[in-house]
């Protein structure tokens, strides 16, 4: 099977069996406050002060300079022309033209939006007019747009699609961090010139909740496909079953040729909300307050297990923005539920791969990143969910004050759905499906999900 980074990404049935190209050492102090896991690193990712792990993952990916995403411009590609799936035989014709297109475009994957153009984007745009109020201008934010493919689907489908009015009164308004994507997506959408008027981009990161300016109170949408795996995530570690939880810093070792990680005592008050989302029971107190039975810490002493969680800070940190930015926002979210052959321990964790000369190879642990290598992580769609309601404020008060009495209804309505089940509801499967009806959206992406969520009438 062609082993490329795209596989990996997209396909459920990918046997992504790479070779570890970088080695680990493990050194163990005589603190576990200090036990350490090293790798050699680019000196331009991490200063002489330890961060947080999701600062390092923030510098691998989206360093100015020395990111991933600043290193490899063709990271994600763009196909001249969309593929006609009804001309391809079945399985084995759509495999091997996906290796042609990748091997001639040489890029390390493409994108389901590029993938399916234009019918995955037309299927996102038949689902946002369905369920929009369209007595207001309608109102779209995308983050992390990528190359513009997305946006100027949506726009096409509403051009032709909708009320004359609701095009002619439309914004789209892509969030992208990237500055070279940023002056790709105003090309993509330009090729319609009557788009260029209502697409604008801003080149500025979405997570950060001053970019936004006020709070907009009149209803819009907001899309992010692919964005929830590469947001940057924090890891806590715990000596046993019972022992607390202790934040993952990242620091140079003293000769300056590695990084360890550094244990240190919970303080950070966004891994500490997003633990307290993670374990709140049903009588809205976190679980992590209560003291562990008897029991559990005899079983502790005797088999004594480490625990390392991967928590997604990045995610709580974004949502807190959009739903601050914007309150009567309704989101359309779509990423990978689950990833394939993850060799880094944990709940959660990443997968991490370079790609070198046409060939990928995954790492075995996250300090391996040197901006060189994707760091991507699946979705806990459950767990999205829980933090979009504590975003919204709902879930926050109660976890705030224990509180199981209130009687005021979540201010979100929200449902989560199989990508095939999406798109088989709003778009177009037939035109994704070959002669012998074999369908790639349907039938290979069984690892992706889209999640959306909508505001109810809930507002106090």
């Amino acid at each position: 099977m062609y082993h490329q980074m795209a596989y990996t990404r997209h396909l459920l049935l990918h046997s992504h069996k790479s070779t570890i190209t970088t080695s680990t050492t493990t050194t163990t102090a005589a603190s576990s406050y200090c036990r350490r896991h090293l790798a050699f690193f680019s000196t331009h990712l991490l200063g002489d002060t330890p961060v947080l792990v999701r600062d390092f993952i923030h510098s691998a990916l989206y360093h100015p300079q020395h990111g991933y995403f600043s290193q490899s411009p063709r990271s994600v590609g763009v196909l001249d022309r969309s593929i006609h799936f009804h001309k391809l035989q079945g399985r084995k014709a759509y495999m091997s033209h996906l290796e042609k297109i990748y091997k001639q475009n040489d890029v390390s994957w493409f994108t389901p939006v590029e993938l399916f153009k234009p019918w995955y984007a037309h299927g996102i745009a038949e689902a946002i007019l369905r369920t929009t109020n369209l007595s207001f201008p309608l109102k779209i934010y995308e983050i992390g747009g990528g190359s513009g493919t997305c946006a100027k689907g949506i726009m096409d489908y509403i051009m032709l699609n909708a009320p004359t009015r609701v095009y002619s009164n439309m914004s789209y308004t892509s969030v992208e961090i990237s500055s070279s994507l940023a002056k790709k997506q105003m090309e993509t959408v330009g090729e319609v010139s009557s788009h260029l008027s209502k697409f604008k981009v801003e080149c500025r990161d979405a997570a950060d909740r001053a970019g936004w300016g006020d709070a907009e109170q009149q209803p819009c949408w907001v899309i992010m496909l692919e964005v929830l795996d590469n947001l940057p995530h924090d890891l806590i570690y715990s000596e046993n079953q019972v022992s607390p939880w202790m934040e993952v810093w990242v620091e140079k070792q003293q000769d300056r040729s590695a990084l360890s990680e550094l244990y240190k005592p919970m303080q950070d008050p966004l891994i500490k909300s997003c633990l307290d989302i993670l374990n709140v029971d049903k009588d809205y107190r976190p679980l992590e307050t209560r003291e562990p039975s008897l029991p559990s810490n005899i079983w502790a002493k005797m088999f004594p297990k480490p625990r390392r969680r991967w928590l997604p800070t990045g995610c709580l940190k974004l949502l807190e923005a959009l739903h601050g930015a914007l309150p009567k926002m309704s989101m359309i979210a779509s990423d990978f539920s689950y990833l394939p052959d993850v060799k880094i321990p944990g709940d959660r964790a990443p997968l991490v791969s370079t790609k070198k000369d046409g060939s990928s190879s995954d790492h075995s642990t996250y300090l391996d990143a040197k901006g060189d290598a994707d760091i991507f992580f699946p979705t806990d769609f459950w767990l999205l969910e829980r933090i979009d309601h504590y975003s919204s404020g709902w879930l926050k008060s109660r976890i705030e004050h224990f509180d199981r009495s209130s009687r005021q209804g979540k201010k979100r309505r929200t449902i989560t759905l199989d990508t095939s089940v999406f798109m088989e509801e709003f778009g177009l499967p037939t035109k994704t499906k070959t002669k012998d009806g074999y369908n790639p959206l349907l039938d290979d992406f069984k690892n992706t999900k889209f999640y959306l969520s909508v505001p109810t009438h809930n507002t106090k």
